[in-house]
């Protein structure tokens, strides 16, 4: 077969196929216009989904805003500075912080505004003492927030069961941090913290876990000595 001829087969099969398909376009109109609608609402309703999304977010981030000015509000002021609030005693600024998180945390839980507010709840009740509570808030962090939030939130967490003579359930959310590690809580961070748990009731194996990091860079380096230095008389 010379080439001349297959070309012109192949020109022949080509535009068979074309006729074939302008064809099919001619008796399927509008089935084509029914599903192009359908397309392109599809591409409408993602488009609605990204915008509303996005609008959410830009809420949740306002609303994040306004609850951490009360950090900065000011105590028994008649005017409080331009961008700053006021209330009358240090008892109102406290509740208004407390309702405006748990406001925050409850309406929008497990988004990243969501947690942070549900953080600093947590944060304030293991300062004030109230170690059920701050319990109960880490727990959920650890259980709903992204993981990166969630492996700050166990490293809180083994503190307050430390705290609360739960060494082995502790000991236990450190291993795992040490052995998963995140972006937020760093193999290092999480074994000195685990090095200090167990300083006492095992003293060779805190030392063991100090010592090669106080090769490490600086900052971890500075940690790891300053932990030996806390733990020497576990080591006698």
């Amino acid at each position: 077969m010379n080439r001349k001829f297959r070309k012109q087969i192949k020109g022949d099969r080509f535009a068979q196929e074309v006729g074939a398909t302008v064809s099919w376009v001619d008796h399927h109109k509008e089935l084509l216009v029914r599903y192009g609608a359908i397309a392109l609402g599809a591409v409408l309703v993602a488009g609605g989904i990204y915008f509303y999304i996005r609008h959410q977010a830009n809420v949740r981030e306002e609303a994040l805003s306004q609850a951490l000015l009360i950090d900065n509000a000011v105590i028994g002021a008649e005017k409080a500075v331009a961008g700053t609030r006021s209330y009358p005693t240090q008892e109102d600024k406290d509740k208004a912080r407390v309702k405006a998180f748990t406001d925050l945390y409850t309406r929008y839980h497990g988004s990243q505004e969501g947690t942070i507010a549900e953080m600093n709840l947590a944060s304030d009740a293991a300062d004030k003492g109230d170690l059920v509570n701050a319990e109960r808030l880490y727990k959920d962090v650890v259980d709903s927030a992204p993981k990166e939030y969630a492996s700050m939130a166990t490293l809180s967490l083994a503190n307050v069961y430390s705290a609360e003579g739960k060494d082995a359930d502790a000991e236990k959310l450190l291993r795992n941090l040490v052995a998963h590690p995140t972006i937020t809580v760093s193999k290092e961070e999480a074994t000195i913290h685990l090095a200090k748990l167990i300083g006492c009731s095992h003293p060779d194996e805190a030392r063991a876990l100090l010592n090669p990091l106080r090769m490490e860079r600086t900052s971890v380096s500075r940690a790891s000595v300053s932990t030996l230095g806390e733990l020497a008389p576990c080591f006698k």
